[in-house]
Order: C-alpha cells, then structure tokens, then sequence
C-alpha cells in the first residue's frame, strides 16, 4: 500500500558525522535484546520504534506483511488508548516514533527527520533495528547505503547470527504464536519453503551482498550464541564508537511463549536444507564459528 511521491532528500546537519546503526538482523537472534541494550547507552539513540520497517517497505518481495499496514495499525492503537491524545503523544515516545513512520508512507524524507528528532548534541550513534531487512538483497542494501552517503553520516551494518536449525524453528515458533492460523509448527514441512522464510535463512546471500555493497570495516557480523558476552558488547560498542557499559545480566525480551519442541523429522529435513549455510559459514569464519553449530544436532530446540 505504498503511496510515497518522489521528494528531495533533505539533509539533516545534525546527523552529519554521527554514527547510523542498521542492524539488518537476523530474525530471532535477540534483536529485541539488543533494542534494549543500545536504549540504555549513553550517547546512543535507537528509534523507539524496534522494527521501523522503512527499507523493506522500500523493497518488500519477501517481507513478512505489510510493513506500511503495520505503521497504521501502530498508529491506531495509539489513537485508540484511554486519555487525551495529545497529552499522550506528548509523554509516549513509541506514539511519537508511530506518528513518524506513518509519515514515511508518503514522505521518504521522514525517515531521516525521525532520527534528527531524537538526537541531541551528545548522540553519537542513532540506531534503526528491523530484522526483517536481512531479506531486502542487493539492491535494498544498496539503497541503505546510498541514503546514509546523502545524509553525511557514518553508516554501520550489524549481522546477527544463530545456528541456522534452531534459528529457523525460532522464527516458526514465533510466526505461528503471532499468526495461529499459518500452522507453522505444525505445518513445518510447508511453511519451511517459503520464499520470505528462505530468504531470511540465506545467510551466505546476506553476507555476499553485504560484501559486495559496503566497504571495509563497515559490516560487524557477530553470533547469537555469543552476544550476551562482555567481550562482544565491547566490541559492538567500539564498533559504533559509544563507551561500553556492561547489558543486564540475564534480560529477556520478546522470548517466544509458543514451547512445540522441534521433532526429529523436522529437524533432519532443515539440517539439509540449511547445509549449504554451515558449509559457507564454516568455510567464512572458521574457528570463530560457536562450536555448538552442529549442522541441526544440536537438542532442546
């Protein structure tokens, strides 16, 4: 339903020289943990909004929805909460950063207005977190950079990873607590070939794209399985150029409450659909691999 009209870009010289933030994703690799991380960062500014959705909206062959509906169904459900509604988007930043991305719809100049709104003279870094842009390809990564070039700042791409397995019946578990009717647990064997589902599980497209599009020191790839370390939050902070500050031991946020086990038919049928992503992140990383990706073996999923 995308209803944008060419406009000129602006620029925002209050962006300039800051750091812009894109994780890409992937789905459920503890983005949402990472929303709330970067939220508690001095200097660092990520949209309000978790998923802002504006360059999948921008390139939606494989986006899971609408993401422009969404827009107005947030806005909606601001709209529609007790009280006076001014007075709430006054106090409620989520109503706020609703009211701007339902502004993108027809206005592509939104985007970047919204992040001017929420940086002052201390950000350093503003942040856009929307898993779903792993499956954007070539040409949406392309746009994220051209856009971020116009806007004279420092664009930085993160690439969440997980055990490819247990990542993809996370994202079914989680699309079939979201949308009962998909069946996707129970209907795994169907579900498991769709275009958008595949798409966001192509891990050696994802990263050959990325190469191909940004430069050196650019693109941060790191695992899920790993995250939750000082040793990476120092090293994501250092990647963005904001201060460490240590996480919240044991936080969890959108954990999946849909608790099907992985059967073992499933589990030998993703285990070959996914080798070709072992074999290329065995060859791309090496000993940086978490020794815990076994190709599918691995239990309690």
């Amino acid at each position: 339903m995308t209803l944008r009209q060419p406009s000129p870009r602006p620029r925002h010289p209050d962006l300039a020289g800051k750091t812009f933030l894109v994780c890409i994703g992937a789905a459920k690799c503890a983005t949402s943990w990472l929303h709330a991380y970067l939220s508690d960062l001095p200097g660092c500014a990520p949209s309000p909004l978790k998923e802002v959705h504006f360059f999948d909206a921008r390139h939606p062959a494989h986006c899971l929805g609408d993401p422009d509906a969404l827009a107005l169904a947030r806005l909606k459900f601001h709209l529609d909460q007790p009280g006076d509604a001014l007075e709430n988007l006054r106090r409620r930043a989520t109503f706020r950063a609703s009211l701007d991305r339902a502004q993108m719809i027809q206005d592509e100049t939104a985007y970047f207005g919204h992040f001017a709104r929420l940086c002052g003279p201390e950000t350093r870094c503003f942040a856009d977190i929307t898993p779903g842009y792993s499956a954007i390809g070539a040409a949406g990564f392309a746009d994220i950079r051209d856009v971020a070039a116009h806007q004279g700042c420092h664009l930085r791409v993160l690439f969440i990873m997980r055990d490819p397995v247990a990542r993809f019946w996370s994202q079914l578990r989680h699309l079939e607590q979201m949308a009962p009717d998909t069946r996707a647990t129970r209907d795994w064997d169907r579900v498991r070939q769709m275009p958008a589902l595949t798409a966001r599980a192509d891990y050696a497209g994802i990263l050959t794209a990325l190469d191909a599009t940004f430069g050196a020191g650019e693109v941060l790839c790191l695992f899920y399985e790993t995250l939750f370390t000082e040793a990476t939050q120092r090293r994501l902070c250092d990647f963005i150029g904001v201060p460490f500050a240590p996480a919240e031991a044991n936080a969890r946020h959108n954990e999946t409450t849909l608790k099907a086990p992985l059967p073992q038919a499933a589990r030998t049928a993703l285990a070959a659909q996914l080798a070709p992503q072992y074999a290329f992140c065995r060859d791309r990383f090496g000993t940086a691999l978490p020794a815990n990706w076994q190709g599918g073996r691995r239990r309690n999923l």
